[in-house]
């Protein structure tokens, strides 16, 4: 007859071994998350992208957000917080495409403004050359 207190799993592998092997393969997947190399590296060429793009002449203030949470990211990174540090990392990234995106839209409509000022003066001379004509 058996014990009640020593519960038997299939293959004769007592309980307590099994739970004990569990809880040691949960503890290594809760582990040290990998080092964020590649988020951090993507940030840097984002950033270094909207510096040769002369972003800052537009879009300042997310650039310089971009910089200080890479330099943040980097820090955590250096205190093995790996998780804080991929979060900087993909955020200083996306930080740094807004100010890239932001950018080009202002390039943009300065553009636009630009076009139609040439229109309007355009307008102008042609009905300065159409009233001269019907004279």
């Amino acid at each position: 007859m058996t014990h009640p207190t020593k519960w038997k799993v299939t293959g004769g592998l007592p309980l307590r071994l099994v739970t004990a092997a569990s809880l040691l393969t949960l503890v290594a997947c809760a582990s040290t998350p990998p080092h964020p190399t590649a988020a951090l590296q993507a940030a840097e060429q984002a950033i270094t992208s909207a510096e040769q793009a002369r972003v800052a002449d537009f879009a300042s203030p997310e650039l310089t957000e971009a910089r200080t949470k890479l330099t943040a990211a980097r820090a955590a990174d250096q205190q093995q917080q790996m998780v804080v540090a991929q979060r900087l990392a993909e955020q200083a990234r996306a930080d740094a495409e807004l100010a890239f995106a932001k950018a080009g839209a202002i390039k943009a409509m300065k553009v636009n403004e630009e076009m139609q000022q040439s229109n309007d003066s355009l307008n102008q001379e042609m009905m300065r050359n159409t009233g001269d004509a019907q004279q």
